[in-house]
């Protein structure tokens, strides 16, 4: 796995684990972030399995082993505790880390992140994805008309021009390598998928969501905001869709440092 580093780690200051979700590489989602973050903490930006430079020859396509590979980058790289913030598919890799490495991970950030979906939610129509196969066809674009609907269900207010051009580099960069992977990597992601199998987290979690987000509707937010009771707080941010990151940035990283900067991991009795 790839990992954008700290040029030096400072032992001082706690660190923040930034996790990407499905249309980026690390990069492209938090280059904006780091310098806004990385006075008050060490950063890491992992390349999540088959996105930037981060790809493996085994078959697992989980989130669990997506956290478990997070997590082993961390172990090479010496840091024991962290915080976690996953934006989307990152917050499924984020919550599966706190579910799975309950010591080692302390405050958890959740943007937009659908883990309380359940497979039947498709079918019933609550997410505009109705089927997985629709879901691969949305997340992993292959013509510049379906980049175009990715962008329209993503963003509250989507850019009104974007040359055919900038679709076409985008597919090329994000949606032709490793695609059978990540198609795998979403059909991982909803099969079988039951609230009722959903570990509840137990460390302070800040679930950040989009007003009117067309990927993962507000009805999961509070629904995993139930699921994980009286340790979840809920931010919703006005005017915005499921493009946190991109549509207001500033915002999101204001909620991000005050829960993280002002909330303190629950101490050992």
């Amino acid at each position: 796995m790839h990992c954008w580093v700290p040029k030096t780690h400072v032992q001082s200051k706690p660190t923040l684990l930034l996790i990407h979700g499905f249309g980026a590489n690390a990069m492209w989602q938090f280059n904006y972030f780091i310098p806004l973050l990385k006075s008050k903490f060490n950063i890491y930006v992992p390349d999540l399995l088959f996105f930037g430079d981060s790809y493996t020859t085994r078959p697992e396509r989980t989130e669990e082993f997506q956290a478990q590979c997070v997590m082993a980058v961390m172990d090479a790289l010496n840091v024991a505790k962290m915080d976690v913030m996953g934006l989307s598919y990152g917050g499924f890799v984020a919550y599966s880390m706190a579910a799975q490495f309950k010591e080692r991970v302390g405050r958890v950030v959740l943007g937009c992140a659908g883990v309380s979906l359940e497979e039947k939610d498709m079918e019933e129509g609550l997410s505009q994805m109705s089927s997985v196969d629709e879901a691969v066809s949305i997340l992993l674009p292959q013509t510049p008309e379906k980049a175009r609907e990715l962008m329209r269900l993503t963003f509250h207010k989507p850019p009104q021009t974007l040359p055919t051009c900038v679709l076409n580099d985008y597919i090329e960069v994000m949606c032709t390598e490793y695609r059978q992977e990540k198609k795998e990597l979403i059909q991982a992601l909803g099969k079988d998928r039951k609230l009722s199998n959903l570990p509840k987290i137990t460390q302070p979690t800040l679930l950040v969501w989009g007003e009117y987000d067309q990927l993962f509707p507000l009805e999961l937010a509070h629904r995993l905001k139930s699921h994980i009771g009286e340790n979840a707080e809920l931010v919703i941010m006005k005017n915005v869709g499921h493009a946190l990151n991109v549509e207001k940035p500033k915002e999101l990283c204001k909620h991000m440092k005050s829960f993280l900067i002002h909330t303190l991991p629950p101490t050992k009795k």
